[in-house]
C-alpha cells in the first residue's frame, strides 16, 4: 500500500480521514477515505501500488473488463451503456467541429464499444486500455490495434478526447491529465466523465455507495476540484452536463451491498425511488449522481 501525502490538485498536506468503505467487488478488504482540507478533494489512502492495483479488477462482477452480465444489475448495466452510447457520440459531434476524418482518443476503451461506434460514424478513431482482457476484446470489436498505455500513441492532435469513468481510476493523475492535454489540438475539446460524491444518492448511502469502489476509485471529485485540475493544465471548462440514468444503476448495486441480493424485486424498487429523488434534486442543485465535464484547449 502506498500512503499518499499531499493532495495532487493543490498540493496540501492537510489530509483529514473522511469516511471507509469496503471492496464490494473483488476482496471485501476496507479502505479509508481522506479529505483534502483545502480543495476537497477525497483520496483513496492508503492504495494499492500500481503493481497491485491490476489485481483488484480480476473479477467477473467487473463487466466494463468483461462485457458480460450476469444478473438483473448487469444487465440493466449493458443495456443503458448500449442506450448511452449514441447520446454520448452525439453530445460529442455537437460541441467538435466533424466534418468526416477527424481524430479523436478514448482514454480506457474498456472493451471498445464507444470507439467502435465512432469508427462507424466518420471518426479516425484510437483508443488506449491497459487491461489485457478488456483490451482484447476491444481489439475483436474494433478491428484495430488498442495501444496500452499513452507511450504507444505517436499522435499529438486530436480533436477530441475523451474519458469515460477513467480519470477516477488513474495513479499517476497528475502526469495523465498532462499528457493527455498535450496530445489535444488547440482548439481540441476533452470529455471527463466521473460520479460525483456530492449527490443525494451519495450522500444517502453513504460508505456503501457503489460509485465509491474503493480502491479501484482512487480520486473522488466534486466540480470545483476537478476543474480546478483541468484548469491547471491550460483546459477552460465549457460546460457541464449530467448522466442522468447512473443514478438508478448505482442505487442498484448500493442496495445489492445493503441487502445482498442484487435481483431482489425490493432492491430494485428503492433504487429506482432513490435514483428519482436524487435525480428530482439535481434539477436545482445540479449534483447528479455522474457528470460529463466539457473542457476546451
Amino acid at each position: 500500500m502506498e500512503k499518499i501525502t499531499n493532495c495532487p490538485i493543490c498540493k496540501s498536506t492537510e489530509l483529514s480521514y473522511f469516511l471507509t468503505c469496503k471492496d464490494y467487488t473483488v476482496t471485501g478488504e476496507d479502505f479509508k477515505i481522506e479529505i483534502c482540507n483545502s480543495c476537497k478533494l477525497l483520496i483513496t489512502n492508503p492504495k494499492p501500488s500500481e503493481t497491485d492495483l491490476p489485481g483488484y479488477y480480476i473479477s467477473s462482477k467487473y463487466i466494463s473488463h468483461t462485457g458480460i452480465g450476469k444478473n438483473l444489475v448487469d444487465r440493466l448495466y449493458l443495456m443503458a451503456r448500449s442506450y448511452t452510447l449514441t447520446k454520448k457520440l452525439k453530445l460529442i459531434n455537437q460541441h467538435t467541429k466533424n466534418v468526416g476524418g477527424e481524430k479523436i482518443l478514448e482514454y480506457g476503451c474498456g472493451t471498445g464499444e464507444f470507439v467502435n461506434t465512432c469508427k462507424s460514424n466518420d471518426w479516425m478513431v484510437s483508443g488506449v486500455e491497459p487491461s489485457l482482457t478488456a483490451r482484447t476484446k476491444a481489439q475483436e470489436l474494433t478491428q484495430q490495434k488498442i495501444h496500452s498505455s499513452l507511450k504507444e500513441l505517436d499522435a499529438k492532435d486530436f480533436h477530441a478526447i475523451t474519458l469515460w469513468h477513467v480519470l477516477e481510476h488513474v495513479p499517476d493523475l497528475e502526469n495523465i491529465v498532462e499528457k493527455l492535454t498535450s496530445k489535444l489540438k488547440k482548439d481540441g475539446t476533452m470529455f471527463i466523465a466521473v460520479p460525483n460524491h456530492e449527490s443525494y444518492d451519495a450522500k444517502y448511502y453513504g460508505n456503501i455507495w457503489a460509485a465509491y469502489d474503493v480502491p479501484r476509485h482512487l480520486w473522488h471529485f466534486s466540480r470545483k476540484n476537478i476543474t480546478m485540475l483541468m484548469e491547471r493544465n491550460g483546459l477552460r471548462l465549457k460546460t457541464i452536463t449530467p448522466m442522468k440514468l447512473d443514478s438508478f444503476y448505482v442505487s442498484m448495486l448500493s442496495e445489492s451491498y445493503r441487502n445482498n441480493s442484487a435481483s431482489s424485486i425490493s432492491n430494485f424498487l428503492k433504487a429506482m425511488w432513490i435514483g428519482m429523488k436524487s435525480n428530482q434534486k439535481a434539477a436545482t442543485s445540479g449534483n447528479y449522481s455522474s457528470l460529463i465535464y466539457i473542457f476546451t484547449k
